[in-house]
């Protein structure tokens, strides 16, 4: 008969965990800095008049700033108190907070809901897109995109084509590129360790039979006949109508599998380009073609990006280009959507109810200037008007004019990582 023995554990805290490895170390700093320094000679003293070297306590501030997951959220949370001194600020987890407030502009008022997340305190959660469906002609409430990705908070997110639901501008998600830019307008990149923004341009090329022809846009309605647009199965089974005297090419891999006039269908591991016969046609017969598409910047290791426009804040400046992104047409007071970061890497989503005496609006201006007093670095506007809405614990936390607010396309949300 086997014998069983009981064996005690010994459980070591999760605190006691942390408060060892920031000693070993510190420890391992300290030996460093003394013990292999090279010496200071007297040459360095004349051509220095000030010599500066970390000190042991900053280096220990900095260890614990950066491995002890206690010390950075105190400091997050010191962080929101100040900033929202004598604001009621609500907890969404650890790392995401959400504050409600009221401006005045011109002696009216302007309600205003701010969602910050810090994503090395909310380690456990990720800020991502997300689409209404797995196709992308679709509208749904934010609300049902919050839902459904299990989100604990989202806010609407980049232009879309009404009819369709199609977005209009960079959607990338998961490092896959749904749709293209469109008019180069600014778009926010998510990494794991931060954020960037800038204009994003697409560089895309088709080569084959010793031809090298640019791809002008992806999953995005035709802008010009002249253009090649490429469609994945992210748009749906069938590419768009050809324009006139336009052509379909139907590729799997790195071979043509069908050519056509008419709408081809989107093969699940493919895509079909659409384009004048003109440009296309120099592909036919060729044994392999080869895709390529990037972007501009080329932003390495971005994980997503979400498309809006205009800049608000560039650079700690304010900055509005809205004629430069062709967006003329979303001036003057409204209800508004923005999201931005701080020098902290704190991720701000701000919206603004609008056009209602309780609630007025804003302008780009008073977005922009907004925006930078909450402490952002770079900021950009997202789709608003009616589209403004936000979502927080399972409630809409603002009062769009629509109740609930209208069907969107995609939204900007925030998920625990392993309900992803």
């Amino acid at each position: 008969m086997d014998t069983l023995i009981e064996r005690k554990q010994f459980i070591i805290p999760l605190r006691t965990c942390e408060y060892v490895l920031t000693f070993s170390l510190f420890t391992l700093f300290y030996l460093t800095n003394t013990l292999f320094q090279p010496p200071i000679l007297a040459n360095d003293l004349l051509a220095n008049s000030v010599i500066t070297a970390p000190t042991l306590k900053q280096a220990g501030s900095y260890i614990l700033d950066e491995l002890n997951p206690t010390v950075k959220k105190e400091k997050f949370d010191a962080r929101i108190t100040q900033k929202y001194k004598g604001l009621k600020v609500n907890a969404v987890a650890d790392g995401i907070k959400h504050v409600r407030m009221v401006k005045y502009y011109s002696g009216r008022p302007v309600r205003i809901n701010i969602v910050e997340v810090n994503q090395k305190v909310a380690a456990g959660y990720e800020v991502r897109p997300a689409t209404a469906s797995k196709t992308l002609p679709h509208r749904r409430t934010l609300r049902n995109i919050a839902q459904n990705n299990n989100a604990i908070a989202a806010i609407n997110g980049g232009f879309f084509k009404p009819q369709t639901g199609v977005p209009l501008g960079t959607l990338m998600i998961d490092k896959k590129i749904y749709t293209g830019p469109i008019y180069d307008r600014a778009a926010l990149g998510i990494f794991d360790n931060g954020y960037d923004v800038g204009r994003v341009q697409l560089d895309a090329k088709i080569t084959g039979n010793n031809e090298i022809i640019k791809i002008d846009n992806i999953n995005q309605p035709r802008m010009l006949s002249s253009y090649i647009l490429a469609y994945t199965r992210d748009w749906g089974a069938y590419a768009p109508a050809s324009p006139q005297y336009g052509v379909q090419l139907q590729i799997v891999g790195n071979k043509i599998t069908a050519a056509s006039a008419n709408p081809l269908s989107i093969p699940e591991n493919g895509y079909v380009l659409v384009g004048p016969k003109s440009k296309l046609s120099k592909l036919f017969g060729a044994k392999e073609v080869d895709i390529q598409i990037n972007t501009n910047p080329k932003w390495e290791n971005v994980k997503h990006i979400i498309s809006g426009g205009p800049y608000l804040v560039k650079d700690n400046q304010i900055f509005i280009d809205m004629t430069a992104q062709k967006l003329q047409s979303i001036g003057g007071r409204n209800p508004r959507t923005a999201i931005g970061y701080t020098k902290d890497n704190d991720l701000i989503l701000v919206a603004a109810d609008g056009r209602e005496g309780s609630s007025i609006g804003l302008t780009l201006v008073e977005l922009a200037n907004l925006m930078k007093s909450l402490g952002c670095t770079n900021a950009i506007n997202l789709d608003g008007g009616g589209s403004t809405v936000m979502y927080v614990n399972g409630q809409i936390v603002n009062r769009p004019h629509q109740s609930g607010g209208i069907a969107l396309s995609n939204a900007l949300v925030i998920a625990k990582k392993s309900d992803i």
